[in-house]
């Protein structure tokens, strides 16, 4: 399935595709984006984020900031041992659509749940990375953005691969959890944090 322009059209205005990326790593915070695609000017192939090698999601990254709305929002490691890695992704994305310059008429956001107190009307749209283009630029910026964030961290914290694995539970990030211990940028509240600091 290739995302299209469908939803947005149907419901008219202006469209908002906000999606996340970063629930499943044992490091660093979550990161969502909000974008309003122009119509007339939509950078071809758009789809979801992991659809993408590295080189094509970098490539479309400036196409996506030079003809639409974009605005990022974070959720810390210190929020998602607080809320838990589902309301912090959710924080994340209604931060995201509070940094658009104007609420937009509608938001489209990926998955079947919706962050409380939102400036706008909006819908989950599962799987909506492969339908709507909207989202799935958002995907590929919140990629982008939040890949950038690790390997800046990996440079300060050399050892556990974040450069390569964006914080996710490799099998040379978890040797490194052993040898080099856990930093502040690791969630606590996820299982093999957890047993580390407690075993």
């Amino acid at each position: 399935m290739e995302p299209d322009f469908e939803l947005e059209s149907a419901l008219g205005g202006r469209v908002a595709g906000v999606d996340e990326v970063g629930r499943g790593p044992w490091a660093g915070p979550v990161t969502a984006c909000a974008v309003v695609l122009d119509p007339a000017h939509i950078p071809v192939g758009l789809n979801d984020s992991k659809k993408l090698s590295e080189p094509r999601r970098l490539a479309l990254e400036p196409q996506i900031l030079d003809t639409a709305e974009v605005a990022m929002g974070w959720a810390s490691v210190e929020e998602i041992d607080a809320l838990n890695i589902r309301n912090a992704s959710l924080l994340a994305m209604a931060r995201a659509l509070a940094g658009l310059t104007t609420p937009p008429d509608h938001a489209l956001i990926d998955g079947n749940a919706l962050p409380r107190d939102l400036l706008c009307p909006a819908t989950g749209v599962v799987k909506g990375d492969t339908r709507s283009l909207s989202i799935a630029a958002a995907s590929i910026m919140a990629k982008c953005a939040r890949d950038r964030l690790m390997r800046k961290l990996a440079l300060v914290h050399p050892g556990y691969g974040w450069e390569t694995n964006m914080g996710y539970g490799t099998a040379k990030h978890g040797r490194a959890l052993h040898d080099l211990g856990v930093t502040q940028h690791h969630r606590r509240s996820f299982a093999p944090i957890h047993k580390i600091l407690c075993g």
